[in-house]
């Protein structure tokens, strides 16, 4: 049967509580809006481009072209505020209920929510296809139905309360008019005429107090502001060698902040802090980012984060390389190895803290054995140390590994261990009665010998640690490691520091143009 809503009669009731609705949605829209214009930096860049479903490759586009993004950003701002105004003021509120159906569409099916993948943007919880964006566009098609009810809006309830809202004219004074009598008329008129104002005046206090953050609290979906730099003011692009076949960029992505190890020294919270930021929709925003900036390669450290990873590739369909950390252990040399290769790694190197022990204890022999059985598969063959002497080994055993991997940073900073409490294998403990604790503050702890050591090595050579766990600033850091001989740098980083690491990655490596050891990868 169908029904001619246009002859529904409403009770009063009815009609107030469509037009309250439709008032507090437009309140929403408008914030929104102003919420964006006030922001410095907003764009869209980052929702669009982390778009998906049957339409992610249009919003991946606008994302990708300077000139429409900054078409997109105008009209998502304008079109919020003046959506906003028109329904909570109740002016062309028809044709705002049909325009705001359709922005939220669009923010609907960019990110729909299914299967808990809403990677791109933050969302306010969704339960299976059902969001908030959803349910506000339903809202506005209930509306939509009611026409009678979008011809009133705070402007016309204003008028229903008798409160005039044009300013006051001088009356003129008649010969029946008492003494005073026009004063204090003109000014409760003036009262009643004004009383409009703390509705505007409310609405402009709410904002400006919660604006004091300077950074909205509320998320519409096309909606966010984070203090980093975009991915349009890269400096260029990240240069690439390679290891083995493998292309490989020469900043690679690090996992210790993603996995939560965050050799904070004695601030024992920090761990807990960068597990509660790097949720999984924050490591997959992050590790998006870092490719679109032209990191192709990730450092990993368990069979878990590679498991991650594969989630992440599926879902994005992301040509990421993955380099994993190895763990085999004295009676077990290959099942780590064979387990990373059936999970999908690229590229394999021996866990420097196990390394360092196998040398440590006289098993330096291992090691040939695991890079061995792993180029046996087709795949390049790395060993990490943290400790020097571990590659001193390696050479006089004749080790011969596609790559070595190890921490590269000077000391010159507050929390070193002071020289005189160093030994060989002093970061994994070494063999003497009289070894001072590590108190997880240094992994380089021999930097001119290590410098000495790259300079004549003729392999390819990846430095981390660059930053002595965040004591180092990535200047500073970035040109020791490279300009002293480094090929790649693994470092790991938060999504607001990708882009300016990447940045400050090509201009160091621009600085050791003529650095003296030659380029290898």
């Amino acid at each position: 049967m169908k029904i001619n809503t246009t002859n529904v009669k409403l009770a009063s009731i009815q009609e107030w509580a469509l037009i309250i609705l439709r008032i507090l949605i437009g309140w929403h829209f408008l914030y929104e809006g102003i919420v964006k214009l006030m922001a410095p930096n907003w764009s869209a860049e980052n929702f669009l481009s982390g778009a998906q479903g049957f339409l992610s490759g249009v919003f991946q586009w606008m994302a990708s072209q300077p000139t429409v993004l900054e078409v997109v950003n105008f009209l998502n701002i304008w079109g919020l505020i003046l959506i906003g105004l028109a329904l909570f003021l109740g002016f062309f509120a028809r044709t705002a209920t049909y325009a705001g159906i359709v922005l939220l569409f669009l923010y609907y099916i960019a990110y729909i929510p299914f299967q808990g993948y809403n990677f791109g943007a933050p969302q306010e919880g969704h339960y299976l296809l059902i969001n908030k964006n959803l349910i506000e566009l339903i809202a506005l098609g209930v509306l939509a139905l009611f026409p009678r009810t979008l011809n009133m809006g705070l402007w016309s309830i204003l008028k229903r309360l008798h409160i005039p809202l044009s300013f006051p004219k001088k009356s003129k004074k008649t010969a029946h008019s008492s003494p005073g009598t026009g004063e204090v008329k003109n000014r409760r008129d003036l009262l009643k005429q004004l009383a409009f104002l703390p509705f505007a005046g409310g609405f402009g206090w709410a904002f400006m107090s919660s604006n004091k953050n300077d950074r909205p609290d509320a998320i519409s979906g096309g909606t966010i502001t984070v203090d980093r730099k975009s991915l349009g003011q890269l400096e260029g692009e990240l240069p690439h060698g390679k290891i083995g076949n493998k292309p490989v960029s020469r900043l690679i992505l690090g996992c210790n902040l993603i996995g939560g190890w965050a050799h904070a020294r004695d601030l024992i919270y920090a761990p807990s802090l960068f597990k509660a930021y790097n949720t999984e929709q924050k490591v997959f925003e992050t590790i998006r980012l870092a490719e679109k900036a032209g990191i192709n390669t990730m450092n990993v450290c368990t069979l878990d984060q590679q498991a991650l990873i594969n989630r992440y590739k599926k879902i994005f369909d992301s040509n990421l390389q993955t380099m994993i950390q190895a763990k085999p252990t004295k009676k077990d040399l290959y099942t780590k190895i064979d387990k990373a290769i059936d999970m999908g790694v690229d590229i394999i190197q021996i866990f420097g803290a196990r390394a360092d022990e196998f040398a440590r204890d006289g098993d330096i022999a291992l090691l040939q054995k695991c890079v061995d059985h792993t180029r046996r598969q087709d795949y390049p063959a790395g060993i990490g140390a943290h400790d020097i002497h571990t590659f001193y080994e390696c050479d006089k055993a004749g080790i011969d590994a596609d790559f070595y991997f190890k921490t590269m940073h000077h000391d010159n900073y507050w929390s070193a261990l002071p020289k005189e409490d160093r030994f060989p294998y002093g970061v994994v403990g070494g063999n003497t009665s009289e070894e001072t604790p590590h108190h997880n503050n240094m992994w380089c702890l021999f930097p001119e010998q290590t410098v000495d050591y790259v300079q004549k090595l003729q392999k390819p050579f990846i430095g981390y640690k660059v930053l002595a766990a965040g004591a180092i600033p990535p200047e500073e850091a970035f040109q020791y490691a490279i300009g002293n001989g480094a090929d790649f740098i693994c470092v790991g980083m938060f999504d607001f520091q990708i882009v300016e690491d990447v940045n400050i990655a090509i201009r160091s490596i621009e600085k050791a143009g003529n650095r003296n050891r030659p380029w290898y990868g």
